[in-house]
């Protein structure tokens, strides 16, 4: 019996081993190395969706207390993302180069500076997100409760940030299954631990709303060590050591150079999220709060595909790019920005006609499920867009072009989607910030599409510019041309230039 299943796994996912992302059928190389991604982007909503259950059961008011709480957590992990994209697109780029001693260096710096920046933002989270929570306009009884959840969060951001590095640094070194399955070992002891702390079983204090948090804690501290351990033994290829950890300042300035826009997107992305909340908890009451909570868990649930065709296409850019072979990682954009644009529209269909029973798993509040329900079935039709957006931002990353990506999210959530929502609440009510979310999904993937069709991301990479790239090699300066060193200097010149080119 185990052999059998053994023997079906291993013909549904790939390892490394079994993976060469720069030869061989692109859409099948993408779908092998996705695939897990999709399950461990799965994985990490159960950890949201596992509190969302359970905390629905305890009260509205611990319901609304994790919807202000959840961008919080977003946001805290998006301003030290960028170090961790960062590792990710270098360590694609040096493995695609075969350079596997600068692959375990670039890890290894990214594991010592994430981690100091994690525990930095932690403790300043820690701090003030009390006043941020009241801020964004929680309810008085609502605010100490989503405060306690996010301080015990910030205080375990460390573990949480360790994990999110590990997974980063192994997909682009091209290995999915590894962090696949400690992701499903750390979930389900999340799932078990929720309820017991949460409802005080057995044994354990009933902490509510916190007990959500300590268990999320616990388990990524877990995820943590564990991923570590791998790595620092090198059996899955990429492998640290204490002397390539020691801070080096140089390399660090480097990482920035790609780390800091990619920073500026996820940031940009949660303050819309956390702004987004503001606009419903400032004009509407907690059980609105609360189905918008719910439709976005959902929501987010959803699009997983995407995300993880993104980040497979990531990873399938610095790979190929490094490699020498352009047409390849944009093939891979391609077919990801074209299956994913045919599969979730597939799924809004669904959702759109069975959004009530969906939203009612996760309350018994008719009036918190049908705003749930009615928030899913205004956005379900633009879900395929969001795969488009997402495969072509993750190819403007793995190039190492993450202010491009950085522009086309700004664009997305602070321009289209943030002041249709504020001014739709206050005209039409809840039916405005629905359509902001549907508007902003369609003109978003677009406008990444149209810019991608322009060509700059894959212009310092183009085979007729070889002796630039040999120029390249001898700076060291992980593929850039003498010129884009340059341009680099001045923050948003990349940008510029990609806007004017």
């Amino acid at each position: 019996m185990f052999s059998k299943i053994r023997q079906k796994f291993q013909s549904v996912f790939k390892t490394k081993d079994e993976l060469d992302l720069t030869n061989g059928p692109v859409g099948k190389n993408l779908f092998y190395l996705s695939l897990p991604i999709i399950v461990i982007n799965l994985l990490q909503t159960m950890y949201n969706l596992a509190d969302t259950f359970w905390l629905g059961q305890l009260s509205e008011e611990a319901l609304a207390a994790i919807t202000f709480a959840f961008p919080l957590v977003f946001f805290l992990i998006s301003l030290g993302m960028g170090l961790s994209v960062a590792g990710s697109v270098l360590v694609a780029q040096f493995e695609g180069k075969n350079k596997s001693e600068k692959v375990d260096f670039a890890a290894s710096q990214t594991i010592t500076f994430s981690l100091v920046a994690s525990a930095i933002l932690g403790v300043i989270g820690y701090f003030f997100i009390g006043d941020v929570v009241s801020l964004l306009g929680a309810s008085p009884e609502v605010v100490p409760k989503a405060a306690g959840y996010m301080q015990i969060i910030s205080l375990g951001l460390f573990f949480m940030f360790g994990f999110f590095v590990f997974m980063a640094l192994m997909r682009g070194y091209g290995d999915t299954v590894t962090p696949m399955l400690l992701m499903l070992a750390t979930v389900i002891l999340n799932i078990v631990l929720d309820p017991f702390l949460i409802f005080g079983w057995w044994i354990f204090p009933s902490m509510g709303v916190q007990g959500a948090a300590v268990a999320t804690v616990a388990s990524r501290a877990l995820a943590m060590f564990i991923g570590l351990a791998i790595l620092f033994s090198g059996k899955r290829g990429v492998k640290l050591s204490l002397s390539n950890m020691v801070p080096d300042l140089d390399f660090f300035r480097k990482m920035l150079k790609i780390g800091l826009p990619a920073s500026f997107e996820s940031t940009t992305r949660s303050i819309s999220v956390n702004l987004l909340v503001a606009v419903v908890g400032y004009n509407f009451l907690d059980p609105v709060v609360a189905g918008y909570g719910i439709g976005v868990r959902v929501f987010s649930l959803i699009f997983l595909p995407a995300i993880a065709i993104g980040k497979g296409v990531e990873t399938m850019t610095g790979q190929n790019l490094g490699a020498g072979k352009p047409d390849r990682a944009e093939k891979a954009a391609k077919i990801g920005a074209k299956y994913t644009l045919a599969i979730l529209t597939g799924v809004g269909v669904v959702v759109f006609f069975t959004a009530r029973p969906i939203a009612s798993v996760f309350t018994t509040n008719p009036d918190v499920a049908a705003t749930a329900a009615e928030f899913l079935r205004y956005v379900a039709f633009s879900f395929g867009f969001i795969g488009v957006l997402r495969s072509f931002s993750g190819s403007f990353r793995g190039a190492g072009k993450t202010m491009v990506a950085a522009a086309v999210s700004i664009m997305t959530l602070g321009v289209i989607r943030l002041p249709i929502a504020y001014f739709g609440a206050i005209e039409l009510g809840t039916t405005g910030v629905w359509i902001a979310f549907f508007v902003s999904n369609i003109l978003g993937a677009i406008i990444a599409y149209l810019w991608y069709r322009r060509g700059t991301w894959r212009k310092d990479f183009d085979p007729e510019e070889s002796k630039k790239g040999e120029v390249a090699e001898e700076l060291d300066d992980f593929g850039q041309t003498i010129t884009d060193h340059f341009k680099s200097v001045l923050p948003g010149k990349e940008l510029f230039s990609s806007l004017s080119g």
